[in-house]
Parts: C-alpha cells; structure tokens; sequence
C-alpha cells in the first residue's frame, strides 16, 4: 500500500517531495496538507505571519492539484483522519519538538529525516562531543570546510574565515536610505484575497485573534516568488550587504538585507542554493568578499548553529532563566502600540515589526532584545513573543536566538556575553537618536536615553554574575566611577513598565 505523505506549512519546497536519495516519499506519492485552525487559536500571531503561512500552503496545493489532500480541520490529528483514515503516512522531520513529539505518537506514521538544512544531527552531535565549549565561529569554519563553502583548497577564500570587522560601517552621513536597489516585491492574487476574507472572518468570528497589520504581502509564498526574490538578492542588492549589515536607518527598514529568512524558513528555499548562488558571484566578480561571507556566514554558520542548538540542547533549554528575569511584557509592547512611544528607536523597530511582521537583525538584538533584557523580562515570554510577531519566527528559531543570544538566558552556553548596551551603540550605527527626545549621553535626568540608563541598571542588577565574565568586567567596574548611580537606579525603579 503506497504511503501518503504529508507536508506542514514549512515543507513547502520541491525538496520535500524529492525522494531520488532514497530518504524522501516515493515519487508520486499522493500529498496531504493539514491547515490545522487550533495552531491559529492557541497563539495571538501577527496577522502578516498567518497571511503569509496560508497563502504558501494554498499556493503549494495549487501547484500539486490532485496529487494533493487539503484538509482544513481544528487539529492536524482530525486532519490527518479525514485524509487517510488509518494508512501509513511519512513525513520528514518537523521543525518543532511539539510537532515531532506529536507525529511520533500517531500510528503508521514512518518519519523521515530533516529537510532544508546543511548538516545531520548526527553530524553536529558528533562536532561538538568533539569541542571544549560550543562557539559559532568553530562550527561556522566545520561547515565551510564540510561543504566547500567559500574555501580555495583547504584555505579560505582570501585568506581568512570571518570579515566581520569589514561589516560593521555606520550608516552614510545625510541619508536617509541606503539608495540600493529595491528587494523583490510579490504581487497578490486570488489566493492572497481567499485569505484575507477567511482571516477577517475568523476574526469578525472571535474565533482567534492576531496582533499587527496585514497590508500587501511582502514575503514570496512560492518556489517561483522565492527564487524570483534570491535572484533579485543576488544580481542587485548582495554587492551592497556586508559593508552595512549591521547599520539602521529609521526610513529604510530593509537597507540591503536579502528578506529571504522566510523563504528559507517556509521550504521554499533551500540553503545551498543561497550560499552557492552567493559564492558564484563573488567569484564571478559581482559581489565583494565581504558581503558574500556575511551572507554566508548567516546562513551557513547562524541559521544552521540555532537550527543544531535546538536540538543539541534538549527541551529543558527552554525553561532557561540564568539572570532570573521574571518581568511580564506590558501592553503596549504586547499590542505594537508603537505610537505610545517617544524613544525615537523602540518606536520605529516596533512600527516596523507592527506594520510588516518583520525588521533585520540588528533592531531585533540591540533594540528590541536589549530593551527586553535590560528591564528583566521573562525571557520564555520575550521568546514567545518573538515567535508570535516575526514571519520568519518558528519555535526552532526564536529559542536558541532569543534564549540564548538576545536575552542570555542560558548563562552563557551559546554566547560569551549579553548583548546590550547603552544609547551610544545605536547612536553610532543608526541616524534614531538625532530628532528623539531622549539624548544617548544622558543617564539621568529628563532626557536621559532609556538605553543608556538601562545599560547600567542592568549592570548594577546582574554586577554579581557579570564581573567574573571577562568580555564585560571592564563595563561593569564602570560602575564604580558614577557619581549618580543612586539617582540612576532611582530613576528607573520610578520609570516603571510604561511605554518610554
């Protein structure tokens, strides 16, 4: 009897249904698809992400016709009783442990391995029993050297593994975008407008709620949309990523980033296929080495390295609290009630977040994240958070990223140090602190920048813990030296939990 084979809402890529290696379905396999209503119910997402998810499922149904099943049901085990009853059914490996948990206790469901990742977990499991400590930089160089990524024999490409110091410019002086060429732009059609009306209706329902803006969809919701956007990425906005990845600028929420962590994250694309195609041209001489290994690096070493740590780390990392932080969300983040907001950087990022479900990196760590860490906050909450109001946000994602990294959750497992600093950093990478109230040299008094006087909160709050780590001692000595430490603690325990 030939097994159905079944494919969630981020295995949408012809990957998953290509069995030529022996570890997919059988070619021709007939397809079931689950738009499963309760996983809209149990969370408040962004409408941007549950627009986005349902308009790549039905776009895949549409181009499988009638090889596929599409059920829409209240749960995917209903789902999967409507469509196959009791036959066997494979899946490749979800993406989430409740996910894996949940297909692993149904019957005659034959699981097989991951999909659109670089490396098995076994593999990664066997790199880091071989490590002292587990630090992206070493991993990063083990996939390079294991794909031939951006290597000339058993160099790398130019001499050197990590161009990070090349990727940190601050934005052009007296520009207020980056003056690139824009990033690939889908166009809506029938299945975006089924969509919305079914939205709205559940809405209009009180069947689920979502958070945010759905205006025109920004993300590709196909393989063709998906490649059309890693195309544009490649031949006109590559060149110019590396020198300004790390830089923000309050009128150009995308600057050169390539807007493909969703594509990626969906199925639609697949990481080899970015870093080849970034790696081709660069050695076609159409990009510089710099932007084409940031690009990679991000790819091939981060998004890889969380994708692993999840894993790696078990299902207790989840519950990761090593700073103690117990501090409920407020409303007006909760809601992305940016206009409540005068601190010029939180306003913008979260406007951005409210009107896109989406913002680079670097808002999301140092403004965004920081924030978060600074005033304590339950870092399961900031994680859920995450997950819920970022397109690209899936439980294997957030965890590692904002357990981990954002909010140092995890005391220290996956990164050196907190990231956090004060108003200064964003001063110098962004033109945000110019026209805002609040002045990023102030720590105290009626202006001072919410950053600036958080930072050493934080510090103060954590001195304990954070002395003994060598990377921010320095930082945390510097506390000795302010003549108005008390009136800066002062300050914030009055600040309170209000929109700054």
């Amino acid at each position: 009897m030939t097994s159905t084979h079944w494919l969630f809402g981020d295995q949408l890529g012809t990957r998953f249904l290509d069995g030529a290696d022996g570890e997919g379905p059988a070619r021709d396999a007939p397809v079931v698809m689950i738009e499963s209503r309760e996983v809209f119910r149990r969370r408040r997402f962004h409408r941007a992400k549950a627009h986005l998810i349902l308009s790549a499922m039905r776009h895949r149904a549409a181009e499988l016709g009638d090889r596929v099943t599409y059920v829409r049901a209240d749960t995917y085990r209903e789902g999967l009783r409507q469509a196959v009853g009791g036959g066997p059914v494979t899946v490749h490996h979800p993406t989430s442990r409740a996910a894996l948990a949940l297909v692993r206790s149904l019957d005659g469901v034959t699981v097989l391995p991951p999909r659109g990742f670089l490396l098995r977990q076994d593999d990664f499991r066997g790199w880091a029993e071989a490590q002292r400590g587990l630090r992206m930089e070493s991993f990063y160089r083990h996939v390079r050297r294991d794909h031939a990524l951006l290597m000339d024999g058993g160099e790398p490409a130019g001499g050197t593994w990590n161009l990070d110091h090349e990727n940190r410019e601050q934005p052009p002086p007296g520009r207020r975008t980056l003056g690139v060429a824009a990033p690939y732009r889908p166009r809506e059609d029938a299945v975006d407008e089924e969509v919305r009306r079914d939205l709205d209706r559940w809405e209009r329902d009180g069947d689920v709620s979502f958070v945010g803006r759905d205006g025109p969809r920004r993300f590709p919701a196909s393989r063709r949309e998906a490649r059309s956007a890693l195309r544009r990425f490649l031949s006109h906005r590559l060149a110019d990523f590396g020198a300004y990845e790390d830089a923000m600028l309050a009128d150009d929420d995308v600057m050169s980033h390539s807007l493909l962590s969703s594509s990626l994250n969906l199925g639609l694309l697949d990481p080899v296929e970015c870093v080849e195609g970034a790696e081709a041209a660069w050695r076609a001489g159409e990009a510089p080495l710099n932007s084409v290994e940031g690009f990679v690096r991000q790819i091939a070493g981060w998004r890889e390295y969380v994708w692993q740590l999840y894993w790696y780390f078990g299902e207790d990392y989840r519950t990761s609290n090593a700073l103690g932080h117990t501090g409920s969300l407020p409303d007006w983040w909760n809601e992305l009630d940016a206009d409540a907001v005068s601190a010029r950087c939180v306003a913008t990022v979260l406007r951005q977040v409210r009107d896109t479900g989406w913002t680079h990196h670097i808002p999301r760590l140092m403004v965004l994240g920081s924030y978060a860490l600074q005033r304590g906050w339950d870092p399961a909450a900031v994680t859920d958070w995450f997950h819920r109001c970022f397109v690209d946000g899936y439980d294997w994602v957030m965890l590692p990223n904002v357990v981990g990294m954002s909010q140092y959750a995890d005391g220290g497992r996956m990164t050196t140090k907190p990231y956090t600093s004060g108003g200064a950093y964003i001063d110098r990478m962004s033109d945000l602190c110019r026209p805002c109230p609040y002045r990023p040299d102030r720590r105290v008094g009626a202006d001072a920048c919410p950053f600036t006087a958080g930072y050493w909160n934080f510090l103060h709050r954590h001195r304990g813990r954070l002395e003994r780590n060598a990377r921010i001692s320095r930082a945390v000595h510097g506390l000795d030296r302010l003549k108005d430490l008390s009136a800066l603690l002062e300050q914030e325990r009055e600040r309170g939990e209000g929109p700054p």
